[in-house]
């Protein structure tokens, strides 16, 4: 018996198939390039029916898919509104997943990616053995998942850990009712963008006497912050003390035993954990604060398909 999972992030969909072990049998990754709507559900439909190929080809059976969205799933409906995805507003998830299924008898499990993440890592992670955890993801967003007495917090919609809208500085600008305060100053390209505003107000030229560009990603800002460059120094400055009053307010809400650290940004920016803690330390109720332990994830890119994995094995309504 197999699963497969999905995991669709903003640049790329991955997909594997997966034991009830947590095993990952086989993979397969497909960028996203530009493709927005119907054009994202065409490739979703292409790669399920490459791993359903597999499963057969190893004379399996199988039992069900789990997806992880980066946005909002609606159990009812099927429908998923993922902002970093254009024309996915109410997009008919399930739908394609049981056309491209041909409509067979098997599970179909949806929900938010920051779930997944922190499903994943209590399954096979850094979360094991943890009741109360926190994973969060810093990337394209910003999200967390939140376990707390051992099961996980999703809220009235499937809202709960959409912390990218952390009211976090004022005033209030109009760039947050898109992504939110939190993720619009600390996310991936929250941080390359606050680092290009940086380097065009210090007016930073290069010999040649042209304005120096801008910083497309949070890697070329990490590489810059490496060589001394004051601008991704300043921005990354700033983004250290996002991260630290986000993860206070964590820890202040949730008393969490564990909180894992995970998504693009948390590769480079593992190396900044003491100095988010630090500033974490400043804002977060105190006897919390020194109970937590603070971890890289343990899966890396792999967190939201066994989270994934992980809802369509635990699945107990399995042809919804």
């Amino acid at each position: 018996m197999r699963v497969i999972a999905l995991d669709l992030g903003g640049t790329k969909l991955a997909g594997a198939v997966v034991n009830r072990r947590g095993q990952v049998l086989h993979r397969q990754e497909a960028a996203l390039a530009g493709r927005t709507g119907g054009a994202v559900g065409g490739l979703i439909r292409r790669l399920l029916r490459a791993l359903e190929d597999v499963v057969r080809t190893e004379g399996e059976e199988l039992f069900g898919v789990g997806i992880a969205v980066p946005g909002i799933s609606n159990q009812r409906t099927g429908r998923v509104w993922a902002p970093n995805i254009p024309g996915w507003t109410r997009y008919p998830l399930r739908s394609e997943v049981r056309s491209a299924l041909r409509r067979r008898p098997v599970v179909v499990e949806m929900e938010s990616d920051r779930i997944c993440y922190i499903l994943g890592e209590q399954w096979r992670g850094a979360a094991r053995g943890c009741r109360n955890a926190i994973y969060l993801a810093v990337g394209t967003g910003i999200g967390a998942g939140i376990l707390c007495d051992g099961r996980v917090l999703r809220g009235a919609a499937g809202i709960a850990g959409s912390i990218g809208w952390m009211a976090l500085d004022r005033p209030f600008q109009p760039q947050y009712r898109i992504h939110g305060c939190f993720e619009a100053h600390a996310s991936g390209p929250g941080l390359a963008r606050v680092a290009s505003q940086l380097r065009k107000k210090q007016g930073r030229t290069p010999r040649g006497g042209t304005q120096a560009p801008g910083f497309e990603s949070a890697q070329e800002v990490f590489a810059a912050w490496e060589k001394g460059d004051p601008a991704a120094r300043r921005a990354i400055e700033q983004a250290v003390e996002f991260w630290g009053m986000g993860v206070a307010n964590l820890v202040s809400l949730f008393n969490p035993e564990r909180i894992v650290f995970g998504g693009g940004v948390f590769g480079p920016g593992l190396r900044l954990l003491q100095r988010i803690q630090t500033e974490a330390a400043r804002w977060a109720q105190p006897v919390a604060m020194r109970q937590v332990e603070w971890v890289g994830s343990a899966l890396g890119g792999d967190a939201g398909l066994l989270g994934a994995a992980r809802l369509a094995w635990q699945s107990s309504n399995p042809f919804v």
